[in-house]
């Protein structure tokens, strides 16, 4: 794949963040219901102490969809510069364990 193609991949997904995630529920995941009808809710700890993107509004933006919206795209590349860091990372890793056996 070339790097075209990977940028025209990422805006597809930046542009589907856009546009779908103002549309997701509002309502809890089946997780998070669970513990609001246990009452351990408000128990649940995390090793982040704070939430990147709370509640997938991004911080700053009063317009809640264009916040939802944002936090999408903002999601969708950060999960890109991981995948592509740890793309990196393992083809380097692999490279020089190949260039040891020859």
């Amino acid at each position: 794949m070339n790097k075209r193609d990977t940028l025209i991949g990422l805006s597809i997904a930046a542009f589907l963040a856009v546009l779908v995630s103002p549309f997701a529920s509002p309502f809890p995941d089946g997780l998070e219901k669970v513990a609001e009808t246990h009452a351990f809710l408000e128990k649940g700890t995390s090793f982040w102490k704070g939430a990147v993107i709370p509640d997938y509004l991004l911080p700053g933006l009063k317009n809640e969809r264009l916040a939802t919206g944002m936090a999408g795209v903002v999601g969708t590349l950060l999960v890109f510069l991981l995948s592509l860091g740890l793309s990196v990372f393992l083809k380097k890793r692999t490279g020089a364990e190949s260039g040891k056996q020859s």
